[in-house]
Order: structure tokens, then C-alpha cells, then sequence
């Protein structure tokens, strides 16, 4: 039986809740032609390959529209990507990019992954500009897909992302989990002093194991449940100076 997409008919090919389009909707508001963009997490970005939506994949193409956009990831497959100007590999936590070097710092579902929190926010605030924006996506700590990750054993995850989320990663984009800045007190805690624009957005299910029938089960879920357990955190940090 083949896989259920909800957005096959839709133009374009993605929902009118859609979280990729909207947090990179937001970023591109914010990029310049002489913006220095880095993406820490980048990996292999096979998005670009594997997206049927040509509006997603357009607006996470952000190479085209600023001076550089560099990868940066502590896996060394980020080499092989190919969207980026260039591609670093992070060692021992640490950022290779100079002191307020870089505009804009983006984040896509990799918070959950952080086991030091402080650390990494240091090293955000370190390379990022005065006036620069950090922006992430991450799930809420007490989303259901991050209370049912946190019950499954880490080495587990790969085996059921691959039959619960349709189209997305293979088992080498998956990555430990750890929920330690899932928050938005989490965040503004480790960002004192940032001005907040930060949000919850509640998008379509994405983990409906291609399933007609679950996925409108989950739809109905997003629609009616709080949004704190159905969504996924926005952070978007501007840092002041």
C-alpha cells in the first residue's frame, strides 16, 4: 500500500500548516544581501534532493540570497553538502567561526540534541554579531513526539522515525536526544538580554505512519489540544548592541 501524503493535492505540495514554510518564511524576512548566515546542523541537507515541495525546497535554498552560508555540523557528512558556500565541522562544542563574525545563526531541530545548554548558547553569543538574529526550531519538551522519544531508547529512534514520519530521515540523520532547552523559559533563560520574538506553532502532523486514518486522528489532535503539547518552539533571538 502506498504511503498517504495530505499535501499530494495541494498546490505546490505542501499544507496551508505547514512548519518548514512558515519558519523559513520568517528567516528569509530576515536575510540581506551582505548577510553572513550559518547553519549549525546542516548535515547533508538532503532535503534539496528529497522535498517534493518546491516552495520549501526555494526557501531553504539561502545560499542565492546572501554574501555566504556556511554549514556547520559535528558530523563529518555535513562536507558533502551542497548548498552552502562552504562547510566546518564542529569539535569538542565549539564553533569554528571568529568572534561576532556571522549575521544570522540558524538552528533546525537541533536543541534537542544539546546536552550542555549553557555551552552552546555561549558559543552562539560569541559568534554572532551585535544586532544578529539566532533562529531555531525544536520541539516543546512536552510535545508528544518528545515524551514518546524520551520513553524509547535512544538507538531506537532511527528504527521508528523510518515508519512513523513518511519521506524523512534515513538513520544516519538521526541524532540522541537530550530535551534540556525545549523550552521557551529554557531559551530566554540562556538568552538573557536577546530581544524575543519567539513563539509555539502547531503545523500539520508530521509522524502518522502514512496513515489516511491516523493522520486525520493526529490533525484533529493539533487542532484541539494545547498548543504546548502539540508544537514545536520558533526561537528567533535578536541580540542587542
Amino acid at each position: 500500500m502506498s504511503s498517504y501524503d495530505p499535501a499530494a493535492k495541494m498546490l505546490s505540495g505542501y499544507q496551508p500548516l505547514d512548519g518548514t514554510v512558515e519558519f523559513y518564511g520568517r528567516i528569509r524576512s530576515i536575510l540581506r544581501s551582505d548577510s553572513i548566515v550559518a547553519d549549525v546542523g546542516a548535515g547533508r541537507a538532503m532535503w534539496h534532493s528529497i522535498d517534493v515541495s518546491p516552495v520549501r525546497r526555494e526557501l531553504r535554498d539561502i545560499r542565492p540570497h546572501v554574501a555566504e552560508f556556511i554549514g556547520l555540523d559535528v558530523d563529518s557528512a555535513v562536507l558533502d553538502n551542497k548548498v552552502t558556500s562552504r562547510n566546518l565541522i564542529i569539535k569538542e562544542g565549539v564553533l569554528p567561526l571568529p568572534d561576532a563574525s556571522v549575521d544570522v545563526i540558524i538552528a533546525d531541530y537541533v536543541l534537542e540534541h544539546i546536552h550542555s545548554p549553557r555551552s552552546f548558547a555561549a558559543e552562539i553569543d560569541r559568534v554572532l554579531k551585535p544586532g544578529g538574529y539566532f533562529c531555531a526550531r525544536t520541539p516543546s519538551k512536552w510535545e508528544y513526539v518528545s515524551i514518546a522519544a524520551r520513553l524509547i531508547r535512544n538507538k531506537s529512534h532511527a528504527k521508528v522515525l523510518e515508519k512513523a514520519q513518511p519521506g524523512g530521515r534515513g538513520a544516519q540523520d538521526v541524532f540522541p536526544t537530550a530535551y534540556r532547552m525545549n523550552s521557551l523559559k529554557d531559551v530566554r533563560r540562556l538568552f538573557g538580554g536577546y530581544i524575543d520574538y519567539s513563539y509555539i506553532y502547531t503545523a500539520e502532523p508530521s509522524y502518522y505512519f502514512g496513515n489516511r486514518y491516523i493522520w486525520k486522528m493526529m490533525y484533529l489532535l493539533h487542532r484541539v489540544m494545547p498548543k504546548i503539547f502539540v508544537g514545536n518552539l520558533f526561537i528567533f533571538m535578536r541580540k542587542q548592541g
